[in-house]
């Protein structure tokens, strides 16, 4: 496939296919509780890593996102 990508050989999963959609947030536990409440699902707990923290969950289709804030 043209672009760098590539299928999965295993299928479809997640965390491994296709482009992670980052949201910025001012208060990433607000934003957390804002998407347990619409009905998404925590896939990776809130982490720091240089420039900030995020959190990666994924929405009642199934689609993979993450929440970011600012260091």
């Amino acid at each position: 496939m043209d672009g760098g990508f590539e299928l999965n050989p295993e299928g479809r999963t997640p965390s491994t296919d296709g482009a992670l959609v980052i949201l910025a947030s001012d208060d990433l536990e607000a934003s957390q509780a804002a998407v347990e409440a619409a009905g998404g699902a925590i896939s990776v707990s809130a982490f720091d890593f240089p420039g900030g923290r995020r959190f990666h969950f994924s929405d009642p289709s199934g689609n993979e996102l993450a929440v970011w804030t600012p260091a």
